[in-house]
Protein backbone atom coordinates (compact mmCIF):
# COMPACT_ATOMS: atom_id res chain seq x y z
CA UNK A 1 0.00 0.00 0.00
CA UNK A 2 1.32 3.44 -0.95
CA UNK A 3 0.00 6.94 -0.43
CA UNK A 4 -0.38 9.43 -3.26
CA UNK A 5 1.16 12.91 -3.09
CA UNK A 6 -0.75 16.05 -4.01
CA UNK A 7 0.81 17.82 -7.02
CA UNK A 8 -1.63 20.72 -7.52
CA UNK A 9 -3.69 22.99 -5.37
CA UNK A 10 -7.43 22.45 -5.58
CA UNK A 11 -8.02 23.32 -9.23
CA UNK A 12 -11.30 21.61 -10.12
CA UNK A 13 -14.75 21.10 -8.70
CA UNK A 14 -15.17 17.76 -10.49
CA UNK A 15 -11.81 16.75 -11.93
CA UNK A 16 -11.92 13.91 -14.45
CA UNK A 17 -10.42 12.37 -17.58
CA UNK A 18 -6.65 12.91 -17.15
CA UNK A 19 -4.45 12.49 -20.21
CA UNK A 20 -0.66 12.92 -20.45
CA UNK A 21 0.18 14.90 -23.58
CA UNK A 22 3.64 13.51 -24.31
CA UNK A 23 4.10 15.85 -27.29
CA UNK A 24 4.56 18.82 -24.99
CA UNK A 25 5.05 17.18 -21.57
CA UNK A 26 1.88 18.32 -19.85
CA UNK A 27 -1.12 16.83 -18.11
CA UNK A 28 -4.57 17.62 -19.44
CA UNK A 29 -7.75 16.87 -17.51
CA UNK A 30 -11.23 18.32 -17.26
CA UNK A 31 -13.24 20.26 -14.74
CA UNK A 32 -16.20 18.43 -16.15
CA UNK A 33 -19.28 20.28 -14.97
CA UNK A 34 -17.58 23.65 -15.45
CA UNK A 35 -16.93 22.85 -19.12
CA UNK A 36 -13.18 23.48 -18.82
CA UNK A 37 -10.05 21.64 -19.99
CA UNK A 38 -7.30 22.16 -17.40
CA UNK A 39 -3.63 22.15 -18.35
CA UNK A 40 -0.86 21.48 -15.81
CA UNK A 41 2.85 21.35 -16.53
CA UNK A 42 5.69 20.02 -14.39
CA UNK A 43 6.67 23.57 -13.41
CA UNK A 44 3.34 23.75 -11.62
CA UNK A 45 1.58 26.13 -13.99
CA UNK A 46 -2.19 25.63 -14.26
CA UNK A 47 -4.20 27.04 -17.18
CA UNK A 48 -7.94 26.71 -17.78
CA UNK A 49 -9.53 26.49 -21.24
CA UNK A 50 -13.36 26.81 -21.41
CA UNK A 51 -14.78 24.57 -24.15
CA UNK A 52 -18.53 24.42 -23.45
CA UNK A 53 -21.11 23.67 -20.79
CA UNK A 54 -19.59 20.23 -20.10
CA UNK A 55 -16.07 18.94 -20.81
CA UNK A 56 -16.11 15.15 -20.48
CA UNK A 57 -12.92 13.86 -22.14
CA UNK A 58 -9.90 15.24 -23.99
CA UNK A 59 -7.46 13.23 -26.11
CA UNK A 60 -4.82 14.07 -28.71
CA UNK A 61 -5.49 14.03 -32.45
CA UNK A 62 -2.84 12.34 -34.58
CA UNK A 63 -2.74 15.35 -36.93
CA UNK A 64 -2.38 17.84 -34.05
CA UNK A 65 -4.85 19.45 -31.72
CA UNK A 66 -7.38 17.55 -29.65
CA UNK A 67 -10.67 15.69 -29.76
CA UNK A 68 -13.21 16.35 -27.01
CA UNK A 69 -16.42 14.92 -25.70
CA UNK A 70 -18.74 17.75 -24.66
CA UNK A 71 -22.22 17.71 -23.15
CA UNK A 72 -24.15 16.00 -25.94
CA UNK A 73 -21.53 15.03 -28.48
CA UNK A 74 -18.03 15.64 -29.77
CA UNK A 75 -15.76 18.56 -30.68
CA UNK A 76 -12.26 19.21 -32.00
CA UNK A 77 -9.82 21.91 -30.89
CA UNK A 78 -6.51 23.32 -31.98
CA UNK A 79 -3.31 23.03 -29.94
CA UNK A 80 -4.06 25.89 -27.54
CA UNK A 81 -7.86 25.36 -27.35
CA UNK A 82 -8.43 28.85 -28.79
CA UNK A 83 -10.59 27.37 -31.55
CA UNK A 84 -13.16 24.70 -30.72
CA UNK A 85 -15.39 23.22 -33.44
CA UNK A 86 -18.44 21.43 -32.04
CA UNK A 87 -19.65 18.58 -34.24
CA UNK A 88 -23.38 17.85 -34.74
CA UNK A 89 -24.89 16.73 -31.46
CA UNK A 90 -25.23 13.00 -30.94
CA UNK A 91 -28.39 13.18 -28.85
CA UNK A 92 -30.87 15.90 -27.93
CA UNK A 93 -32.03 14.73 -24.50
CA UNK A 94 -31.08 17.49 -22.04
CA UNK A 95 -31.28 15.07 -19.10
CA UNK A 96 -28.26 13.14 -20.45
CA UNK A 97 -24.59 14.15 -20.71
CA UNK A 98 -21.34 12.61 -21.88
CA UNK A 99 -19.06 11.27 -19.13
CA UNK A 100 -15.85 9.32 -19.96
CA UNK A 101 -14.04 7.54 -22.76
CA UNK A 102 -10.85 7.11 -24.76
CA UNK A 103 -9.27 6.04 -28.08
CA UNK A 104 -8.71 2.55 -29.45
CA UNK A 105 -5.45 1.49 -31.16
CA UNK A 106 -7.00 2.16 -34.58
CA UNK A 107 -7.68 5.81 -33.71
CA UNK A 108 -11.42 5.72 -33.06
CA UNK A 109 -12.67 7.84 -30.14
CA UNK A 110 -15.30 6.58 -27.72
CA UNK A 111 -17.31 8.29 -25.02
CA UNK A 112 -20.21 7.06 -22.93
CA UNK A 113 -23.13 8.97 -21.50
CA UNK A 114 -25.14 9.02 -18.28
CA UNK A 115 -28.25 10.72 -16.94
CA UNK A 116 -27.70 13.79 -14.76
CA UNK A 117 -30.06 12.06 -12.30
CA UNK A 118 -28.02 8.80 -12.63
CA UNK A 119 -31.13 7.03 -13.94
CA UNK A 120 -30.32 3.32 -14.40
CA UNK A 121 -29.70 2.16 -17.99
CA UNK A 122 -30.24 5.63 -19.53
CA UNK A 123 -26.75 5.91 -21.03
CA UNK A 124 -25.02 4.75 -24.21
CA UNK A 125 -21.41 4.21 -25.26
CA UNK A 126 -20.73 6.00 -28.57
CA UNK A 127 -17.89 5.72 -31.08
CA UNK A 128 -16.63 8.66 -33.15
CA UNK A 129 -14.97 7.21 -36.24
CA UNK A 130 -12.10 8.95 -38.06
CA UNK A 131 -14.55 10.07 -40.76
CA UNK A 132 -16.58 11.74 -37.95
CA UNK A 133 -19.52 9.36 -38.27
CA UNK A 134 -20.94 8.22 -34.91
CA UNK A 135 -22.15 4.76 -33.93
CA UNK A 136 -23.60 3.20 -30.79
CA UNK A 137 -21.42 0.52 -29.20
CA UNK A 138 -23.31 -0.31 -25.98
CA UNK A 139 -26.77 0.68 -24.76
CA UNK A 140 -28.48 0.39 -21.38
CA UNK A 141 -25.49 1.88 -19.53
CA UNK A 142 -25.98 3.63 -16.18
CA UNK A 143 -22.75 5.61 -15.62
CA UNK A 144 -20.36 5.01 -18.51
CA UNK A 145 -16.84 5.35 -17.16
CA UNK A 146 -13.31 4.03 -17.64
CA UNK A 147 -12.27 2.52 -20.98
CA UNK A 148 -8.87 1.02 -21.81
CA UNK A 149 -7.38 -1.45 -24.32
CA UNK A 150 -4.92 -4.23 -23.57
CA UNK A 151 -1.33 -3.95 -24.76
CA UNK A 152 -2.00 -6.11 -27.85
CA UNK A 153 -5.35 -4.47 -28.57
CA UNK A 154 -7.32 -7.72 -28.34
CA UNK A 155 -9.23 -6.83 -25.16
CA UNK A 156 -11.08 -3.77 -23.93
CA UNK A 157 -11.76 -3.06 -20.24
CA UNK A 158 -14.80 -1.02 -19.28
CA UNK A 159 -16.45 0.21 -16.10
CA UNK A 160 -20.12 1.05 -15.86
CA UNK A 161 -20.07 2.41 -12.33
CA UNK A 162 -23.66 1.34 -11.76
CA UNK A 163 -22.70 -2.34 -12.04
CA UNK A 164 -19.93 -2.19 -9.42
CA UNK A 165 -17.68 -4.09 -11.84
CA UNK A 166 -14.94 -3.66 -14.39
CA UNK A 167 -15.87 -5.83 -17.37
CA UNK A 168 -13.72 -7.10 -20.22
CA UNK A 169 -14.68 -7.67 -23.85
CA UNK A 170 -12.99 -9.24 -26.84
CA UNK A 171 -12.27 -6.39 -29.23
CA UNK A 172 -12.58 -6.60 -33.02
CA UNK A 173 -10.00 -4.18 -34.46
CA UNK A 174 -11.48 -4.03 -37.96
CA UNK A 175 -15.01 -3.08 -36.88
CA UNK A 176 -14.51 -1.68 -33.37
CA UNK A 177 -17.09 -4.14 -32.03
CA UNK A 178 -17.09 -5.24 -28.37
CA UNK A 179 -17.84 -8.98 -27.99
CA UNK A 180 -18.19 -11.62 -25.26
CA UNK A 181 -18.69 -9.36 -22.24
CA UNK A 182 -17.68 -10.90 -18.91
CA UNK A 183 -16.68 -9.62 -15.45
CA UNK A 184 -12.99 -8.82 -14.97
CA UNK A 185 -13.25 -7.75 -11.34
CA UNK A 186 -16.18 -7.07 -9.02
CA UNK A 187 -15.56 -4.48 -6.34
CA UNK A 188 -16.76 -4.45 -2.76
CA UNK A 189 -19.25 -1.57 -2.74
CA UNK A 190 -18.19 -0.65 0.79
CA UNK A 191 -14.74 0.22 -0.61
CA UNK A 192 -15.99 2.42 -3.44
CA UNK A 193 -17.34 2.15 -6.97
CA UNK A 194 -15.26 1.76 -10.16
CA UNK A 195 -14.67 5.02 -12.00
CA UNK A 196 -11.89 5.87 -14.49
CA UNK A 197 -9.22 3.38 -15.60
CA UNK A 198 -5.57 3.34 -16.60
CA UNK A 199 -3.55 0.42 -17.96
CA UNK A 200 0.16 -0.35 -17.72
CA UNK A 201 2.58 -2.18 -20.02
CA UNK A 202 1.96 -5.44 -18.16
CA UNK A 203 -1.81 -5.08 -18.72
CA UNK A 204 -2.35 -4.22 -15.09
CA UNK A 205 -5.62 -2.30 -14.76
CA UNK A 206 -5.64 0.66 -12.37
CA UNK A 207 -9.14 1.54 -11.15
CA UNK A 208 -10.10 4.83 -9.48
CA UNK A 209 -12.57 4.20 -6.65
CA UNK A 210 -15.34 6.80 -6.35
CA UNK A 211 -16.18 7.03 -2.67
CA UNK A 212 -13.27 4.77 -1.78
CA UNK A 213 -10.34 7.20 -1.48
CA UNK A 214 -8.07 4.89 -3.45
CA UNK A 215 -6.82 3.50 -6.74
CA UNK A 216 -6.56 -0.30 -7.05
CA UNK A 217 -4.35 -2.18 -9.51
CA UNK A 218 -5.51 -5.58 -10.73
CA UNK A 219 -3.27 -8.01 -12.59
CA UNK A 220 -4.27 -9.87 -15.76
CA UNK A 221 -6.18 -12.45 -13.70
CA UNK A 222 -8.17 -9.80 -11.87
CA UNK A 223 -6.22 -10.16 -8.61
CA UNK A 224 -5.60 -7.07 -6.48
CA UNK A 225 -1.87 -6.31 -6.64
CA UNK A 226 -1.51 -2.66 -5.54
CA UNK A 227 -3.44 -0.14 -3.45
CA UNK A 228 -2.84 3.61 -3.68
CA UNK A 229 -4.45 5.60 -0.89
CA UNK A 230 -5.62 9.23 -1.19
CA UNK A 231 -6.75 11.65 1.54
CA UNK A 232 -10.04 12.42 -0.26
CA UNK A 233 -12.90 10.00 -0.98
CA UNK A 234 -14.08 10.93 -4.49
CA UNK A 235 -11.31 9.58 -6.69
CA UNK A 236 -12.37 9.87 -10.32
CA UNK A 237 -9.72 8.74 -12.81
CA UNK A 238 -6.01 8.14 -13.40
CA UNK A 239 -3.46 8.09 -16.20
CA UNK A 240 0.25 7.42 -16.63
CA UNK A 241 2.66 10.16 -17.64
CA UNK A 242 5.91 11.95 -16.89
CA UNK A 243 9.21 11.63 -18.72
CA UNK A 244 9.44 7.86 -18.19
CA UNK A 245 5.73 7.05 -18.15
CA UNK A 246 5.90 5.73 -14.58
CA UNK A 247 4.02 8.51 -12.80
CA UNK A 248 0.36 7.77 -12.17
CA UNK A 249 -1.63 11.01 -12.06
CA UNK A 250 -4.97 10.87 -10.25
CA UNK A 251 -7.90 13.30 -10.46
CA UNK A 252 -10.40 13.91 -7.67
CA UNK A 253 -13.73 15.63 -7.12
CA UNK A 254 -15.32 17.82 -4.48
CA UNK A 255 -18.81 17.49 -5.92
CA UNK A 256 -21.27 17.47 -3.02
CA UNK A 257 -18.79 18.95 -0.53
CA UNK A 258 -18.98 22.36 1.10
CA UNK A 259 -16.12 24.84 0.84
CA UNK A 260 -14.81 23.98 4.29
CA UNK A 261 -14.79 20.22 3.78
CA UNK A 262 -11.70 18.34 2.62
CA UNK A 263 -9.73 21.23 1.13
CA UNK A 264 -7.57 18.89 -0.98
CA UNK A 265 -10.58 17.44 -2.81
CA UNK A 266 -10.48 18.63 -6.43
CA UNK A 267 -6.66 18.56 -6.56
CA UNK A 268 -4.52 16.23 -8.68
CA UNK A 269 -2.36 13.64 -6.93
CA UNK A 270 0.42 11.35 -8.16
CA UNK A 271 2.36 8.23 -7.23
CA UNK A 272 5.36 6.52 -8.78
CA UNK A 273 4.57 3.09 -10.24
CA UNK A 274 6.91 0.16 -10.74
CA UNK A 275 5.85 -0.30 -14.35
CA UNK A 276 5.25 2.30 -17.08
CA UNK A 277 1.88 2.99 -18.55
CA UNK A 278 0.79 1.51 -21.86
CA UNK A 279 0.63 3.67 -24.98
CA UNK A 280 -2.32 6.06 -25.06
CA UNK A 281 -3.74 6.24 -28.55
CA UNK A 282 -4.61 9.35 -30.54
CA UNK A 283 -7.75 10.06 -32.53
CA UNK A 284 -7.15 9.54 -36.24
CA UNK A 285 -9.81 11.97 -37.49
Amino acid sequence: MVRATRVTERCTHHGEGPFWDARVGRLLFVDMLAGVVVEWDTLGTVRRHPVGSVAAVVRARARGGYVLAVERGFAVANDDFSVVETLPQVFADETIRMNDGGCDPQGRFYCGSMAYAMTPHAGTLYRLNPDRSVEQVLTGVTISNGLQWSHDGSLVFYSDTGTGRVDVFDFEPDTGAFRNRRPFVELDGAKGAPDGLAIDEEDGVWVALWGGGAVHRYDTRGRLSEVVELPVPKVTACTFGGDDGRTLYITTSRDGLTDGELPEAGAVFSVRAGVPGATQHAYAG
